[in-house]
Protein backbone atom coordinates (compact mmCIF):
# COMPACT_ATOMS: atom_id res chain seq x y z
CA UNK A 1 0.00 0.00 0.00
CA UNK A 2 2.82 2.38 0.65
CA UNK A 3 4.28 1.67 -2.61
CA UNK A 4 1.04 2.42 -4.07
CA UNK A 5 0.75 6.03 -2.40
CA UNK A 6 4.46 6.88 -3.11
CA UNK A 7 3.94 6.05 -6.73
CA UNK A 8 0.46 8.27 -6.83
CA UNK A 9 2.74 11.21 -5.11
CA UNK A 10 5.39 10.69 -8.02
CA UNK A 11 3.07 10.74 -11.02
CA UNK A 12 1.39 14.22 -9.22
CA UNK A 13 4.59 15.64 -9.41
CA UNK A 14 5.48 14.92 -12.46
CA UNK A 15 1.84 16.18 -13.86
CA UNK A 16 2.58 19.66 -11.90
CA UNK A 17 5.92 20.03 -13.74
CA UNK A 18 5.09 19.03 -17.14
CA UNK A 19 1.70 20.91 -17.02
CA UNK A 20 2.28 23.53 -14.84
CA UNK A 21 4.87 24.95 -17.18
CA UNK A 22 2.61 25.23 -19.54
CA UNK A 23 -0.51 26.85 -17.82
CA UNK A 24 1.90 29.34 -16.49
CA UNK A 25 2.74 30.42 -20.03
CA UNK A 26 -1.33 30.60 -21.33
CA UNK A 27 -1.06 33.49 -18.14
CA UNK A 28 1.82 35.08 -19.42
CA UNK A 29 0.55 34.94 -22.82
CA UNK A 30 -2.43 36.46 -21.71
CA UNK A 31 -0.70 39.60 -19.80
CA UNK A 32 0.85 40.95 -22.76
CA UNK A 33 -2.41 41.01 -24.87
CA UNK A 34 -3.70 43.28 -22.35
CA UNK A 35 -0.80 45.50 -21.41
CA UNK A 36 -0.72 45.67 -25.19
CA UNK A 37 -4.29 46.78 -25.39
CA UNK A 38 -3.37 49.22 -22.86
CA UNK A 39 -0.51 50.47 -24.44
CA UNK A 40 -2.44 51.02 -27.60
CA UNK A 41 -4.78 53.13 -26.41
CA UNK A 42 -2.26 54.88 -24.34
CA UNK A 43 -0.67 55.83 -27.63
CA UNK A 44 -3.35 57.10 -29.57
CA UNK A 45 -4.28 58.68 -26.86
CA UNK A 46 -0.83 60.29 -26.98
CA UNK A 47 -0.85 60.44 -30.72
CA UNK A 48 -4.17 62.74 -30.86
CA UNK A 49 -2.67 65.12 -28.04
CA UNK A 50 1.23 65.05 -30.10
CA UNK A 51 2.85 63.68 -27.49
CA UNK A 52 6.19 61.42 -28.20
CA UNK A 53 5.23 57.58 -28.50
CA UNK A 54 7.49 56.22 -31.08
CA UNK A 55 10.01 54.79 -29.03
CA UNK A 56 7.59 53.14 -26.08
CA UNK A 57 5.56 51.28 -28.89
CA UNK A 58 9.09 50.19 -30.45
CA UNK A 59 10.03 48.95 -26.50
CA UNK A 60 6.65 46.94 -26.02
CA UNK A 61 6.94 45.42 -29.55
CA UNK A 62 10.12 43.91 -28.61
CA UNK A 63 9.38 42.86 -25.21
CA UNK A 64 6.59 40.76 -25.96
CA UNK A 65 8.42 39.43 -28.51
CA UNK A 66 11.19 38.38 -26.79
CA UNK A 67 8.91 36.72 -24.32
CA UNK A 68 6.97 34.94 -26.78
CA UNK A 69 10.40 33.50 -28.00
CA UNK A 70 11.45 32.56 -24.37
CA UNK A 71 8.27 30.95 -23.79
CA UNK A 72 8.64 29.31 -26.87
CA UNK A 73 11.70 27.63 -25.88
CA UNK A 74 10.93 26.89 -22.47
CA UNK A 75 8.02 24.66 -24.10
CA UNK A 76 10.75 22.76 -26.26
CA UNK A 77 12.94 22.44 -23.13
CA UNK A 78 10.14 20.72 -20.91
CA UNK A 79 9.55 17.31 -21.58
CA UNK A 80 12.53 16.85 -21.92
CA UNK A 81 13.37 18.52 -18.39
CA UNK A 82 10.94 16.19 -17.09
CA UNK A 83 12.31 12.89 -19.36
CA UNK A 84 15.70 13.75 -17.28
CA UNK A 85 14.19 14.50 -13.82
CA UNK A 86 12.72 10.99 -14.03
CA UNK A 87 16.34 9.37 -15.18
CA UNK A 88 17.86 10.75 -12.20
CA UNK A 89 15.57 10.03 -9.92
CA UNK A 90 15.59 6.35 -10.95
CA UNK A 91 19.41 6.58 -10.81
CA UNK A 92 19.50 7.93 -7.52
CA UNK A 93 16.33 6.50 -5.57
CA UNK A 94 16.52 2.73 -7.26
CA UNK A 95 12.96 2.13 -6.87
CA UNK A 96 12.82 -1.16 -9.02
CA UNK A 97 13.85 -4.27 -7.50
CA UNK A 98 14.71 -7.72 -9.55
CA UNK A 99 14.20 -11.16 -8.37
CA UNK A 100 16.21 -13.56 -10.08
CA UNK A 101 15.67 -16.59 -11.83
CA UNK A 102 15.46 -19.56 -9.23
CA UNK A 103 14.97 -17.00 -6.60
CA UNK A 104 12.89 -15.48 -4.09
CA UNK A 105 12.29 -11.86 -2.58
CA UNK A 106 11.74 -10.53 0.71
CA UNK A 107 10.41 -7.38 0.98
CA UNK A 108 11.65 -5.63 4.36
CA UNK A 109 9.67 -2.11 4.85
CA UNK A 110 11.40 0.40 7.69
CA UNK A 111 12.47 -3.35 9.30
CA UNK A 112 9.34 -5.01 8.83
CA UNK A 113 9.13 -8.00 6.82
CA UNK A 114 6.17 -8.50 4.28
CA UNK A 115 3.84 -11.30 5.04
CA UNK A 116 4.78 -12.73 1.38
CA UNK A 117 7.55 -14.08 -0.71
CA UNK A 118 7.99 -12.15 -4.49
CA UNK A 119 8.59 -14.64 -7.73
CA UNK A 120 10.90 -14.05 -10.10
CA UNK A 121 10.86 -10.88 -11.85
CA UNK A 122 10.55 -6.53 -11.51
CA UNK A 123 9.41 -5.17 -8.61
CA UNK A 124 8.22 -1.70 -7.29
CA UNK A 125 9.69 -0.23 -4.03
CA UNK A 126 9.33 2.64 -1.95
CA UNK A 127 13.01 4.20 -2.10
CA UNK A 128 14.94 4.83 1.41
CA UNK A 129 11.57 2.49 3.24
CA UNK A 130 11.40 -0.46 1.41
CA UNK A 131 13.99 -2.66 -0.10
CA UNK A 132 13.99 -6.35 -1.49
CA UNK A 133 16.32 -9.18 -0.12
CA UNK A 134 16.69 -12.09 -2.33
CA UNK A 135 17.12 -15.84 -1.32
CA UNK A 136 18.19 -18.86 -3.48
CA UNK A 137 15.45 -21.76 -3.64
CA UNK A 138 17.24 -23.84 -5.99
CA UNK A 139 18.38 -27.56 -5.04
CA UNK A 140 21.78 -27.02 -3.35
CA UNK A 141 24.26 -29.75 -2.82
CA UNK A 142 27.07 -29.71 0.20
CA UNK A 143 30.10 -32.26 0.10
CA UNK A 144 30.95 -32.19 3.88
CA UNK A 145 32.82 -35.07 6.45
CA UNK A 146 32.47 -35.73 9.62
CA UNK A 147 33.85 -37.63 12.60
CA UNK A 148 31.27 -39.74 14.50
CA UNK A 149 31.90 -43.04 16.65
CA UNK A 150 29.89 -46.40 15.95
CA UNK A 151 28.69 -49.02 18.75
CA UNK A 152 31.48 -50.71 19.55
CA UNK A 153 33.00 -46.96 20.33
CA UNK A 154 35.28 -47.23 17.02
CA UNK A 155 36.25 -43.69 15.30
CA UNK A 156 35.18 -43.33 12.31
CA UNK A 157 35.58 -40.33 9.41
CA UNK A 158 32.04 -40.41 7.47
CA UNK A 159 31.99 -38.41 4.08
CA UNK A 160 28.89 -37.39 2.50
CA UNK A 161 26.48 -35.52 0.40
CA UNK A 162 23.20 -33.66 1.37
CA UNK A 163 20.81 -31.75 -1.85
CA UNK A 164 18.47 -29.51 0.06
CA UNK A 165 16.59 -26.75 -1.14
CA UNK A 166 14.23 -23.76 0.36
CA UNK A 167 10.92 -23.85 0.03
CA UNK A 168 9.51 -21.27 -2.10
CA UNK A 169 6.06 -20.69 -0.45
CA UNK A 170 8.13 -20.05 3.26
CA UNK A 171 11.03 -17.83 2.25
CA UNK A 172 10.07 -14.79 4.01
CA UNK A 173 9.24 -17.12 7.27
CA UNK A 174 13.23 -18.48 7.19
CA UNK A 175 13.99 -14.56 6.57
CA UNK A 176 12.12 -13.83 9.47
CA UNK A 177 12.97 -16.55 11.95
CA UNK A 178 16.67 -16.80 11.18
CA UNK A 179 18.29 -15.02 8.58
CA UNK A 180 20.67 -15.88 5.27
CA UNK A 181 22.66 -18.02 6.74
CA UNK A 182 20.04 -20.90 7.37
CA UNK A 183 22.84 -23.35 6.25
CA UNK A 184 24.69 -23.32 9.28
CA UNK A 185 22.31 -22.02 11.68
CA UNK A 186 19.62 -24.67 10.85
CA UNK A 187 20.97 -27.15 8.22
CA UNK A 188 24.26 -28.61 9.22
CA UNK A 189 23.47 -28.89 12.96
CA UNK A 190 20.00 -30.71 12.37
CA UNK A 191 22.36 -33.26 9.61
CA UNK A 192 25.28 -33.87 12.53
CA UNK A 193 23.18 -34.84 14.82
CA UNK A 194 21.28 -37.40 12.66
CA UNK A 195 24.00 -39.08 11.49
CA UNK A 196 25.88 -39.41 14.71
CA UNK A 197 22.54 -40.86 15.83
CA UNK A 198 22.14 -43.48 13.28
CA UNK A 199 25.55 -44.08 12.81
CA UNK A 200 26.15 -44.56 16.83
CA UNK A 201 23.60 -47.63 16.64
CA UNK A 202 25.84 -49.82 14.23
CA UNK A 203 28.94 -51.64 14.98
CA UNK A 204 31.90 -50.10 13.23
CA UNK A 205 32.16 -53.77 10.36
CA UNK A 206 28.64 -54.33 10.22
CA UNK A 207 28.27 -50.68 9.19
CA UNK A 208 30.44 -51.54 6.27
CA UNK A 209 28.12 -53.94 5.04
CA UNK A 210 24.72 -52.13 5.44
CA UNK A 211 25.87 -48.60 4.48
CA UNK A 212 22.56 -48.67 2.40
CA UNK A 213 20.08 -49.26 5.41
CA UNK A 214 22.08 -46.54 7.21
CA UNK A 215 21.63 -43.73 4.27
CA UNK A 216 17.93 -44.89 4.20
CA UNK A 217 17.35 -44.35 7.46
CA UNK A 218 19.24 -40.95 8.02
CA UNK A 219 17.52 -39.63 4.76
CA UNK A 220 14.15 -40.59 6.11
CA UNK A 221 15.05 -38.51 9.90
CA UNK A 222 16.46 -35.52 8.00
CA UNK A 223 13.48 -34.87 5.77
CA UNK A 224 11.36 -35.46 8.87
CA UNK A 225 12.91 -32.65 10.99
CA UNK A 226 13.87 -30.30 8.03
CA UNK A 227 10.26 -30.10 6.72
CA UNK A 228 8.58 -28.18 9.15
CA UNK A 229 11.47 -25.59 9.72
CA UNK A 230 11.10 -24.65 5.92
CA UNK A 231 14.00 -26.95 4.23
CA UNK A 232 13.12 -29.61 1.56
CA UNK A 233 15.64 -32.58 1.91
CA UNK A 234 15.57 -33.90 -1.69
CA UNK A 235 18.48 -36.42 -0.97
CA UNK A 236 21.63 -38.12 0.96
CA UNK A 237 24.36 -39.97 0.32
CA UNK A 238 27.10 -41.88 2.74
CA UNK A 239 29.81 -41.66 -0.02
CA UNK A 240 33.02 -43.01 2.16
CA UNK A 241 33.94 -44.91 5.10
CA UNK A 242 37.40 -44.18 7.17
CA UNK A 243 38.41 -46.03 10.20
CA UNK A 244 41.42 -45.68 11.92
CA UNK A 245 44.60 -47.83 10.32
CA UNK A 246 44.79 -50.46 13.92
CA UNK A 247 41.19 -50.99 13.02
CA UNK A 248 41.36 -51.45 9.22
CA UNK A 249 44.20 -54.04 10.24
CA UNK A 250 42.39 -55.81 12.72
CA UNK A 251 39.62 -56.17 10.41
CA UNK A 252 41.71 -57.59 8.21
CA UNK A 253 43.30 -60.22 10.24
CA UNK A 254 39.80 -61.02 11.75
CA UNK A 255 38.52 -61.46 7.91
CA UNK A 256 41.69 -63.60 6.91
CA UNK A 257 41.14 -65.85 10.10
CA UNK A 258 37.36 -66.43 9.14
CA UNK A 259 38.54 -66.97 5.92
CA UNK A 260 41.32 -70.22 6.70
CA UNK A 261 38.46 -71.24 9.20
CA UNK A 262 35.96 -71.54 5.96
CA UNK A 263 38.64 -73.21 4.15
CA UNK A 264 39.59 -75.54 7.77
CA UNK A 265 35.63 -76.35 7.95
CA UNK A 266 35.45 -77.08 4.55
CA UNK A 267 38.02 -79.34 4.46
CA UNK A 268 37.31 -81.13 7.10
CA UNK A 269 33.60 -81.36 5.73
CA UNK A 270 35.55 -83.14 2.95
CA UNK A 271 37.65 -85.56 4.84
CA UNK A 272 34.26 -86.45 6.68
CA UNK A 273 32.43 -87.12 3.59
CA UNK A 274 35.08 -89.09 2.42
CA UNK A 275 35.62 -91.29 5.32
CA UNK A 276 31.23 -91.69 4.72
CA UNK A 277 32.10 -93.08 1.37
CA UNK A 278 34.91 -95.77 2.33
CA UNK A 279 32.86 -97.09 5.29
CA UNK A 280 29.61 -97.07 2.65
CA UNK A 281 32.24 -99.23 0.23
CA UNK A 282 33.37 -100.88 3.13
CA UNK A 283 30.33 -102.43 4.62
CA UNK A 284 29.13 -103.06 0.90
CA UNK A 285 31.98 -105.02 0.35
CA UNK A 286 31.63 -106.80 3.50
CA UNK A 287 28.32 -107.94 2.98
CA UNK A 288 29.22 -108.85 -0.24
CA UNK A 289 31.76 -111.61 0.81
CA UNK A 290 29.66 -112.69 3.72
CA UNK A 291 26.51 -113.39 1.28
CA UNK A 292 29.16 -114.88 -0.86
CA UNK A 293 30.67 -117.07 2.23
CA UNK A 294 27.55 -118.53 3.07
CA UNK A 295 26.18 -119.12 -0.36
CA UNK A 296 29.86 -121.24 -0.76
CA UNK A 297 28.93 -122.84 2.29
CA UNK A 298 25.43 -124.32 1.63
CA UNK A 299 26.19 -125.06 -1.99
CA UNK A 300 29.64 -127.21 -2.63
CA UNK A 301 29.08 -127.31 -6.05
CA UNK A 302 29.16 -123.75 -6.61
CA UNK A 303 32.89 -124.14 -5.19
CA UNK A 304 33.45 -126.08 -7.80
CA UNK A 305 32.00 -123.34 -10.14
CA UNK A 306 33.88 -120.34 -8.52
CA UNK A 307 37.94 -122.48 -8.56
CA UNK A 308 36.17 -123.40 -12.36
CA UNK A 309 35.84 -119.60 -12.84
CA UNK A 310 39.05 -118.65 -11.39
CA UNK A 311 41.00 -121.15 -13.15
CA UNK A 312 43.34 -120.10 -15.60
CA UNK A 313 43.05 -123.22 -17.66
CA UNK A 314 46.47 -124.79 -16.25
CA UNK A 315 46.50 -127.96 -14.31
CA UNK A 316 48.83 -128.24 -11.37
CA UNK A 317 51.63 -130.74 -11.32
CA UNK A 318 51.48 -132.51 -8.05
CA UNK A 319 48.79 -132.74 -5.49
CA UNK A 320 49.59 -133.68 -1.98
CA UNK A 321 46.90 -135.59 0.40
CA UNK A 322 43.53 -136.19 -0.25
CA UNK A 323 43.50 -133.99 -2.80
CA UNK A 324 41.72 -134.61 -6.23
CA UNK A 325 44.20 -136.24 -8.44
CA UNK A 326 44.89 -134.46 -11.38
CA UNK A 327 47.48 -136.06 -14.22
CA UNK A 328 50.65 -134.35 -15.05
CA UNK A 329 50.65 -134.04 -18.85
CA UNK A 330 54.14 -133.13 -19.06
CA UNK A 331 56.42 -136.25 -21.09
CA UNK A 332 59.27 -137.06 -17.86
CA UNK A 333 61.60 -139.59 -19.17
Amino acid sequence: MSDLVFWLILAAILFIIYFGEYITKRIIRFKPVRRRNKRKSNVNSINSNGTKLSNKTTFLKKYIKERMELMDKKSLATPTMVVLLLIVFIILCNPIAIVGVGERGVKVTLGKVSPQSYTEGIHLITPFISKIKTMDVKTQKNYITTDVYTKDIQQAQIAYVVNFNLQPQNVHNMYREVGVTYVDTVLMPVVEGTIKDVIGKWNAQDLVANRESATVDILGKLQKQLEPRYINVTGFQITDINYSGVFEKAIESKVTAEQDALKAKNKTVQIEEEAKQKIISAEAEAKSMAIRANALTRNKALVEYEAVQKWDGKLPEYMLGNSIPFINLNDKK
